[in-house]
């Protein structure tokens, strides 16, 4: 029987992984695969009940319990019941009919996706004011991050002057290959590994413990709630004061992602479903996750918020392509990536004395080549193809990237094997310069398509073209035009609910400096915006314990910016720039001390989700025997992908403001070419009334196969108040018609 596999060829820069991925058939492969067998809520209080009756299920499928008992690699036994074995296909099919299972799949695949930033979002450490102040730091809160492990010697972790690990703590610290019990600490509480269907390969070069081979998981729990490190920097860039969004919370490591990888590493679905099912078992309040499967596969991340665990998602790194979205369940806080106020000029001066900017981290010099004046020779794509027959030794190489083809590493090592000094790129703002930090002992710069053409115009008319290029130095602040949405971020529709409006928001993921195993480095990806929401979601769980997750996310959503430091639209960057939509960008830019008093929230019983999960039968209680359309969920926003004449959606909301008696009127911007109508339009709250309903009614003003078209809706209280949610809506009068854009 064939089977289907993914084969996806990666292009890394740095902790920014971008998959093209193709999907072939091929034979299925002879013998037992890893599966996930998935039976619901847990049935017992009694863990090991529940592993017993995982047991006694494979025996009478295998006809032997020792059987059953080496087949099972892990029980999930916490959150959820189910468990992870090797089975065969025909065994996973005659499993997968049995009336007490829900799904038997295979495991698929993760990928890993990845200081100013902290300052940029308005929570600074010196002057602590607001959300960062109120919270205390976010002491008390426990994140767990499902990663690749963590150094533990890193500054980030310094643990002193932290309170005992709180009493509610469950967890234990797994010992194994250089790494002991004193590696966990008052800050690193807790730490665990899984290895199971991980290929021996990774395994090898990797540590058999939850330390940090990778780097990708040290960042992220940097970013989230690093401790205060004072001059940190890389190689004297983006010099200061390092730290977590939450620098007091405390961090529980579930390694999960192994090998080097250079960012992309290797999970599976068994790995980090046992990770979240300890870490619902443990007592963690957050969960960060900076992943992507390839199939969506969200019923472990379900069970965790239905347990009170906010968990959040990094969206991918497969933008500007649209529809190309990761980890869009409505249940979780998807994070698209944006930029910050800093970037790193670096000068280019011809040999007319023509001065040029592009950018790099261009932080190692020699004598040689310091500010010297070099020959400059035109390379066209830097292809090995495009400088065969031209001698470019000594000589710094001008590289036009019109397309991502041959890609910078293929450029670089061409170069650099027929003896070039260096190489500027010219190519489309992508503002991705982590990669560039690997040129050791050569040139490395990146310039837009204008200042390359002005390079050209230079070499092609000079006889002997020459140039010079200086260190790269810091620019911060109001003349760095920010925050624009990331170039690589994944962009919605997202298509496994398409329903949901995702991403949700988006955060800081371009050039962040965190720690790297005994330093600091760059790094960009949804996997360093990812733990920015993480940060601030410790931070609003401090200040607010009784927020449910779904208030939380709530409270993100709706007071997101849509503007930027100037008060412009924030600009989405791609192929080319554009305007920001929600699809780029969700709800907008987090803007933490907002969050901290929204004022009215979209709240949501756990159990509501349960309307909307997609299982094979309806006889559990997580299923739901006819799926609604996912929009009817209260949800802090609006997306409506099949308007073919009149729908109406039912949203409610809390009143969480400080001012008990307040009054709300509606302000909207329907989406081009749909009119709308909120009842009631006038929302009033007193003592006794806290929460209120209304009722969205979009119509379509043309019977016309339409794209997607975006509005808002805000709620304003005439003071500090401005709840705004994004809505998308899609008309249409035939069902799957190709054209989404």
């Amino acid at each position: 029987m064939a089977s289907q596999t993914h084969f996806c060829h990666v292009f890394l820069l740095s902790f920014l992984t971008l998959q093209f991925c193709q999907l072939f058939s091929t034979e299925a492969e002879a013998g037992a695969k890893l599966y996930i067998v998935y039976l619901g809520e847990r049935k017992h209080e009694n863990p090991d009940h529940v592993t017993a009756s995982h047991h006694d299920m494979l025996t009478s499928l295998l006809g032997s319990k020792e059987e059953a008992v080496s087949s099972i690699v892990y029980s999930y036994k916490h959150g959820f019941s189910g468990f992870a074995a090797m089975l065969t296909e025909a065994q996973a099919e005659e499993l997968a009919e049995s009336p007490d299972v829900i799904s038997v799949r295979p495991s698929r695949n993760y990928e890993l996706q990845t200081t100013r930033s902290w300052d940029f979002l308005g929570l600074n450490y010196m002057h602590p004011t607001g959300l960062l102040k109120k919270s205390n730091y976010g002491d008390g809160i426990i994140i767990g991050m499902v990663d690749t492990g963590i150094w533990p010697e890193s500054r980030s972790f310094n643990d002193d002057g932290y309170s005992p690990v709180p009493s509610r703590w469950r967890g234990v610290c797994q010992v194994g290959d250089a790494f002991g019990a004193n590696n966990c600490s008052r800050k690193v509480i807790g730490a665990r590994y899984y290895t199971a269907g991980i290929d021996d390969s990774n395994l090898r070069i990797d540590y058999l413990s939850p330390r940090d081979y990778n780097g990708h998981g040290t960042f992220t729990a940097s970013v989230a709630a690093g401790s205060l490190v004072r001059g940190a920097s890389f190689h004297g860039l983006a010099a200061g004061d390092a730290r977590g969004g939450a620098p007091r919370a405390r961090l529980a490591v579930y390694k999960a992602v192994w090998g080097s990888g250079r960012g992309s590493g290797a999970g599976n679905t068994a790995t980090v479903l046992a990770a979240i099912d300890d870490a619902i078992h443990d007592g963690v309040d957050i969960l960060s996750l900076s992943l992507v499967v390839l199939e969506e596969d969200s019923f472990g991340s379900l069970h965790a918020v239905a347990k009170g665990i906010t968990v959040v998602y990094a969206a991918g790194n497969q933008g500007p392509i649209p529809q190309l979205l990761f980890n869009t369940a409505p249940w979780v806080i998807t994070v698209a990536a944006s930029t910050i106020d800093r970037s790193f000029p670096t000068t280019i001066t011809l040999g007319n004395n023509q001065s040029l900017v592009g950018q790099s981290i261009f932080y190692n010099s020699t004598s040689e080549s310091k500010n010297k004046y070099m020959p400059l020779v035109l390379g066209g794509s830097c292809s090995p193809e495009s400088l065969n027959g031209t001698d470019i030794s000594g000589s710094i190489v001008l590289c036009l990237a019109y397309s991502l083809e041959p890609g910078f590493p293929t450029a670089l090592s061409t170069v650099q094997n027929a003896g070039g000094k260096g190489l500027i790129v010219a190519q489309f703002t992508i503002n991705v310069l982590e990669f560039t930090k690997e040129c050791i002992g050569i040139i490395c710069v990146l310039v837009d398509f204008d200042i390359g053409y002005q390079i050209e115009k230079y070499i092609t008319t000079e006889r002997s073209p020459q140039v010079a290029v200086e260190l790269t130095h810091n620019a911060i602040g109001k003349e760095v035009l920010s925050p624009k949405v990331a170039w690589f971020s994944s962009r919605g529709p997202a298509i496994p609910f398409p329903g949901v409006l995702k991403p949700d928001v988006a955060a800081p993921g371009v050039s962040i400096l965190a720690a790297k195993r005994d330093g600091y480095t760059f790094g960009s990806g949804t996997s360093a915006a990812c733990p920015h929401v993480s940060g601030v979601v410790a931070l609003l769980k401090s200040l607010h314990p009784d927020w449910s997750h779904a208030a939380i996310k709530s409270a993100l959503v709706t007071t997101a910016s849509i503007t930027n430091g100037y008060g412009m639209p924030i600009q989405a960057e791609g192929n080319p720039r554009k305007i920001a939509d929600p699809f780029d960008f969700g709800g907008g830019q987090i803007d933490p001390d907002r969050a901290a008093d929204p004022g009215l929230v979209y709240d949501i019983d756990p159990k509501e989700y349960y309307k909307f999960f997609n299982c094979t039968t309806g006889q559990f209680d997580i299923c739901a025997e006819v799926l609604q359309p996912v929009y009817y969920l209260n949800l802090p926003s609006i997306s409506i992908p099949d308007l073919k004449t009149t729908t109406a959606v039912w949203r409610t909301v809390t009143n969480v403001g400080e001012e008990v008696n307040a009054v709300y009127k509606a302000s909207f911007e329907p989406p081009p070419g749909v009119q709308m109508v909120v009842e009631p339009p006038t929302l009033v709250f007193n003592a006794t009334a806290k929460v209120h309903s209304f009722k969205v009614t979009f119509t379509a003003i043309h019977k016309v196969q339409g794209d997607y078209m975006f509005g808002s809706l805000t709620w304003l209280d005439g003071g500090a108040h401005a709840v705004r949610m994004p809505i998308a809506v899609r008309v249409v009068i035939r069902d799957f018609y190709a054209d989404v854009a």
